[in-house]
């Protein structure tokens, strides 16, 4: 019966719409963000701060960054062996494309349940892409999500991104 009531009070203590989880352990995390309760965006992420991706309640990690043996080549061990879900889908900095979207998209959709901090190496790649998912499938307002993205870049100021962008936009608008 007491431990009964200790929960009873823990779960009263905790205001309605707050998680129990701590983004703490992400503050030196490379431009994380947190965008809803239920999603992040980050650079990458070191070994050392996959334990605090995991506290802050995250359940699944997408890395949007192509493999680097320096920077995450075991990052899948480190995130899987902390009993979260890892995909990786190496989106390519010069030549973003429509299809490793359709991908993002389909893995976000598949895990809408969960939450997922979803990164790369600068959070430029993650942002871009996690403001086309808000925008476009999530209806998120334009100009909410686009104040969350503008807090890591903005894409028009690569062609390349900026045109990414445009094209994901005029596709969506013509379905």
């Amino acid at each position: 019966m007491v431990r009964g009531f200790s929960i009873l009070a823990l779960a009263l203590a905790i205001p309605c719409g707050v998680s129990a989880q701590s983004d703490d352990g992400l503050a030196e995390a490379r431009a994380y963000q947190r965008v809803t309760d239920q999603l992040g965006t980050a650079g990458q992420i070191t070994y050392d701060e996959v334990p605090a991706v995991k506290a802050a309640g995250y359940d699944v990690v997408i890395n949007l960054a192509p493999a680097n043996e320096e920077r995450n080549a075991m990052e899948g061990f480190h995130v899987t062996q902390e009993g979260m879900t890892y995909v990786q889908i190496p989106v390519s900095w010069q030549e973003p494309s429509q299809r490793d979207l359709r991908l993002f998209f389909d893995v976000m959709d598949a895990n809408a349940d969960r939450s997922v901090l979803v990164h790369c190496f600068a959070n430029m790649r993650a942002s871009a892409f996690v403001y086309l998912y808000r925008t476009i499938r999530g209806g998120v307002s334009e100009d909410a999500a686009r104040a969350d993205m503008a807090k890591i870049w903005d894409p028009a100021s690569q062609p390349q991104w900026g045109a990414f962008v445009d094209e994901a936009q005029r596709r969506a608008a013509s379905q």
